[in-house]
């Protein structure tokens, strides 16, 4: 089918032409946008904490064995481990693009779920967390505050229970989470010395602990059978986990047939803490909470940032006196500029074709034509990207602005090739249109895809 075909059929044409503008306008509004295309493959990671223990005795004791079961799991590409001296390992298992992250987690939890056996007691008690890592970031706030009651360990807790939360249920939101979590810890510093007197261990103090600080099911009074009927069925409830420095201080670590009582704070210091202090977050100089969010595939960046501002609005209003929330990156930012861009490009390019179709033409008809022709090719680009799979991102962003280009010069050269036919062949539009296009389509097919291999 060659460019005569839809010169004949001028009304074909002109559906056709309707048909894909409004397809792109249709499809502008279905495509995610995003920084940067999903190019990059699935990971979950897998974390276990192993209290006390050292980098090699976590890699050893807690790493091989997860390694072994983990290792040719369906669409894995590779994995990488670290183990820290802080008693933590982190297992990132990759897989290739196209794999259903959640599927992936699913996998990797199974075999997981057979390596337990084999972990250390400690480990198993403290859980292993098996998650997907969501790479696209697309804001971090920063929590910080202007008194010093309010600490990183104050806001980082404020920010797991008020803001977290509320950004995870958000459509769009992939994860959210806090960099460098301080989660509330009972510290429990042990006197060694105290611990020679007593002739007591570390393993003694932490099995006294365990067995105190836990839930029990106490059970019901007057519960059936009874022998003799009762008004009521009592359930008991008993105290709970321990809370308070001052109930820790109070386990009893051991007594005596005098009635004499050891308890915990007879031997260590007790006092209330972050789980871990590796990382130090800062904004302006003062000490901050990071609060990232990351975007989930497939989101549009921009509609999914305007309603985490909206959320974050909210929770600003009630924030404590002097506790501040600031942004401190933003991607949408690089994206709205970047459309902009574009937008300016388009009408700058029509402009170019208004000025050079008239100023050398001198031809109304001819400077129209284009103004026509262009917004079809540029608009129905859109729908183009949506069949495809492709999002708006700045790749995608700068592809337009070539392709605003090259539309550009064709329409040019289309257009003074007729008038140039008509000129020096005297023949009417009709007649010199297909003669123009015979003569330009090939070199106009070929230069596009000259220009599209170069870029």
């Amino acid at each position: 089918m060659n460019a005569r075909f839809f010169i004949d059929r001028p009304v074909l044409s002109i559906v056709i032409s309707l048909m894909i503008l409004l397809g792109g306008v249709t499809a502008m509004g279905r495509l995610p946008i995003a920084l940067y295309p999903e190019f990059l493959p699935p990971e979950i990671i897998v974390s276990a904490t192993y209290p006390g223990a050292n980098a090699e005795t976590i890699a050893e004791t807690v790493a091989a064995p997860l390694e072994q079961q983990i290792n040719g799991v369906d669409g894995m590409l590779y994995m990488s481990t670290q183990a820290s001296a802080s008693g933590t390992v982190s297992i990132s298992v990759v897989f290739a693009t196209g794999t259903d992250p959640d599927q992936a987690a699913i996998n990797v939890s199974n075999r997981v779920a057979v390596a337990e056996n084999r972990l250390p007691e400690a480990v198993k008690r403290l859980g292993i967390q098996v998650s997907k890592r969501s790479t696209s970031i697309l804001m971090i706030y920063a929590l910080t505050s202007d008194y010093p009651q309010y600490d990183s360990i104050y806001l980082s807790n404020y920010a797991l229970l008020n803001i977290v939360d509320e950004l995870r249920r958000l459509p769009g939101i992939g994860d959210a989470r806090l960099l460098g979590a301080k989660d509330y810890s009972m510290r429990i510093w042990l006197q060694p010395d105290r611990l020679a007197e007593f002739a007591l261990t570390p393993a003694d103090v932490a099995q006294a602990v365990r067995e105190q600080n836990a839930n029990f099911a106490a059970g019901k009074f007057a519960a059936e059978p009874l022998v003799h009927d009762a008004p009521f069925t009592y359930t008991v409830t008993t105290q709970g986990r321990l809370a308070t420095v001052a109930e820790f201080e109070d386990i009893i670590l051991r007594t005596d047939n005098s009635g004499a009582t050891l308890h915990l704070g007879d031997v260590a210091r007790v006092e209330l803490g972050a789980k871990d202090y590796a990382f130090q977050g800062a904004f302006n100089g003062q000490p901050a909470v990071p609060v990232a969010m990351y975007l989930q595939p497939g989101a549009n960046a921009l509609e999914t940032a305007k309603q985490a501002q909206e959320v974050l609005a909210r929770v600003r209003e009630k924030l404590p006196q002097g506790v501040n929330l600031s942004l401190a990156f933003d991607t949408t930012v690089f994206v709205e500029h970047s459309i902009k861009e574009v937008i300016i490009t388009f009408f700058e390019a029509l402009v170019l074709v208004v000025l050079v179709m008239f100023i050398f033409l001198q031809n109304v008809r001819a400077t129209i034509i284009p103004l026509l022709a262009i917004p079809v090719s540029i608009i129905g680009t859109f729908a183009g990207l949506y069949i495809v799979g492709f999002s708006i991102n700045l790749l995608t962003l700068f592809g337009l602005i070539l392709a605003i280009g090259i539309v550009v010069d064709d329409a040019i050269i289309v257009i003074e090739n007729v008038e140039r036919i008509m000129e020096e062949q005297h023949v009417d539009a009709d007649t010199a249109v297909k003669r123009a296009m015979e003569e330009v389509s090939g070199p106009l097919v070929a230069i596009v895809l000259v220009l599209c291999a170069v870029f």
